[in-house]
C-alpha cells in the first residue's frame, strides 16, 4: 500500500484566550498548516476536526465558515484526550481507503481553569467537565503509588519529570509556560494528590493545531517531497475488559496494546526511536509510560529519569516540547500538537530544542474515565 504523508503542520501558541472562539483558533491553526504546505482550503477534499467539549456544536463546519465553505465532507470527533489524534487518524484512513488525496485535520479546545474547565464562552455557552476530570488526579496518584509499591520509585524521581519537561519548554516559543522549576520548587509546590504536586499536573489551556495529510501520489504531483513526513503507523485502541482492573481506568494495558500494534505496523521497535511525545498528563503518567511504550524495561523508569536518558541530549528524549506539564493540554488539540512537535524535529527545524539526527519519532495520547472506557492513539513518523 502507498505511503501517507504529513505535508503541512503547525499549531498556535498555547495559552488562555477568553476572547477567542474554538472556531477562531481552529481556523488560525488550519491556515498555518495550509501555508506550511503551500496549499489552500480549495485543495482539501475533506476536513476532520477534533474537539471534546463542544462535540455537538459542529466546530469543523464553523472553521470552514472562516476559511472557506467549499462543501467538502466534515467529520467532527470527540474521544477524550485522544480527540485530536483520532481526527488525524481518520484523515489517514480516508486517504488509505482511496477516497481522498489531500485532507485537513484540525484539533482545537477551549479550556477553563481548574479541574472542571471546558467550554466556549465567546460563543454564548459553557459546557463543563464532561468526562470525569475530577477523578484524574486521584487515578494518577494511585498509578504512581502502585509503581512505587512494585519498583520503589520515589517522590523525587516523579518530580524530576516535571523539572525536565519545564526545562524543555524554555526552548519552545509555543509552550504556555517557559519557566525553569528546580526540583525543590516542584517537590514543595501545593500537593494535589500524592505524589503529584501542582507543578506535576498538566496545564488547562486553550489551543489548536492542524495538519495537511497527503497520499504518495499527491506528494509527487505537487512536488511536496521536501516538506513530507511519512506516517509509518497510526493505531487506535480501547481497553479490553479486565474484571480485576475494572474499578479504575487501565491506561497501561491500552497503551501497551496500542504501542505493540504501532511497532508491528511500522516494522520498527522502541530502539529505533529518536524522540517521543507521550501523554504526561501527570508526572506519574510519564514514568509508567516509559515502560508501557517499551522505552525501558519494567521497573527501570525511575532509573531512566535519573540517568537523563529521557532529557534533550539523552538516549531517547521525551516531551522535548515541554509536554502537557508545561506546553499545556487543550484536549482536542493535544494529539495533533504532539505530531507537530515530532514532525518539526524530523524536518530539522526545531531550533534550540532540536534532537540531532532525528529520523523516527513516536506520539502517544491516552484518555478516558473509569465509567467511560479509554482511548489510546499511537503514531510513528519517519523523516521522508
Amino acid at each position: 500500500m502507498a505511503d501517507i504523508y504529513i505535508v503541512g503542520i503547525d499549531m498556535i501558541p498555547f495559552g488562555r484566550f477568553p476572547d477567542r472562539s474554538a472556531a477562531d483558533m481552529g481556523a488560525e491553526a488550519a491556515l498555518l498548516a495550509l501555508d506550511d504546505a503551500g496549499l489552500s482550503i480549495t485543495d482539501m477534499q475533506a476536513l476532520y476536526c477534533g474537539n471534546m467539549f463542544l462535540a455537538s456544536k459542529m466546530v469543523g463546519q464553523r472553521i470552514l465558515g472562516q476559511i472557506g465553505q467549499t462543501g467538502i465532507p466534515v467529520v467532527n470527533t470527540a474521544n477524550a484526550c485522544a480527540t485530536g489524534a483520532t481526527a488525524f487518524r481518520e484523515g489517514v484512513i480516508g486517504i488509505k481507503a482511496g477516497l481522498y488525496d489531500l485532507v485537513l485535520a484540525v484539533g482545537v479546545e477551549k479550556m477553563g481553569k481548574g479541574l472542571l474547565g471546558g467550554g466556549d464562552r465567546t460563543d454564548g455557552f459553557v459546557e463543563e467537565g464532561a468526562f470525569g476530570s475530577k477523578t484524574m488526579p486521584a487515578t494518577f496518584a494511585q498509578i504512581g503509588m502502585e509503581h512505587h509499591r512494585r519498583y520503589g520509585t520515589t517522590f523525587e524521581q516523579f518530580a524530576k519529570v516535571a523539572v525536565k519537561n519545564h526545562h524543555h519548554a524554555t526552548f519552545n516559543p509555543k509552550a504556555m509556560y517557559r519557566t525553569e522549576t528546580p526540583l525543590e520548587m516542584v517537590m514543595g509546590a501545593d500537593m494535589i494528590a500524592y505524589p503529584n504536586t501542582k507543578l506535576m499536573c498538566s496545564v488547562n489551556v486553550d489551543g489548536a493545531a492542524a495538519a495537511v495529510i497527503a497520499s504518495e501520489a499527491a506528494v509527487r504531483r505537487l512536488g511536496l517531497a521536501d516538506r513530507a513526513v511519512r506516517v509509518r503507523a497510526s493505531e487506535l485502541m480501547t481497553n479490553p475488559f479486565n474484571p480485576i482492573e475494572s474499578a479504575l481506568p487501565d491506561f497501561s494495558t491500552v497503551t501497551r496494546n496500542c504501542a505493540a500494534a504501532a511497532y508491528e505496523a511500522a516494522g520498527l521497535g522502541p530502539n529505533d526511536l529518536d524522540l517521543v511525545e507521550l501523554h504526561d498528563c501527570f508526572a506519574t503518567a510519564e514514568i509508567v509510560h516509559y515502560e508501557n511504550l517499551g522505552l525501558c524495561a519494567d521497573g527501570d523508569a525511575g532509573r531512566m529519569i535519573d540517568s537523563g536518558d529521557a532529557a534533550l541530549g539523552g538516549r531517547i528524549p521525551v516531551n522535548v516540547s515541554g509536554g502537557l506539564l508545561s506546553k499545556g493540554h487543550p484536549l482536542g488539540a493535544t494529539g495533533i500538537a504532539n505530531l507537530y512537535e515530532v514532525a518539526t524535529h524530523l524536518r530539522g527545524t526545531a531550533g534550540a530544542r532540536q534532537v540531532e539526527g532525528a529520523r523516527i519519532g513516536l506520539t502517544h495520547v491516552v484518555g478516558g474515565g473509569h465509567d467511560q472506557g479509554s482511548a489510546c492513539v499511537v503514531h510513528i513518523l519517519e523523516k521522508a
